[in-house]
């Protein structure tokens, strides 16, 4: 089997393909590595493969921030520019000016 490379990298900025939420990714998984309960209760018909990337992202929609887990083939980037507002993203990433997300360096005490 083919290694599989991920597509979108930590910090990167991405929305989802069918549902209006976009967030900020801070973990990938090589293969899907989530249970099988959680697979199945995605509808059948827009159930992604297992075997992609997936991805943890700190998640926002117009209502709420939360925690999502997302198949690659649902992700496309994010173009928009602007700031991602859920609140763990400060303690892990910093944004550039260009507006590109950047793990933050640990803090030395």
């Amino acid at each position: 089997m083919k290694p599989l490379i991920a597509k979108f990298g930590i910090g990167q900025v991405v929305r989802h393909r069918k549902y209006p939420f976009r967030g900020i990714i801070y973990d990938v998984d090589p293969v899907f590595a989530n249970t099988d309960e959680w697979w199945r209760s995605i509808p059948e018909d827009v159930r992604p493969h297992k075997d992609q990337p997936f991805y943890h992202l700190f998640a926002e929609n117009t209502e709420t921030e939360y925690v999502a887990y997302v198949s690659e083939q649902n992700l496309m980037p994010d173009t928009s520019g602007d700031p991602v507002r859920h609140p763990q993203v400060d303690e892990m990433f910093e944004r550039a000016h260009d507006g590109v997300y950047q793990i933050r360096a640990p803090r030395l005490n």
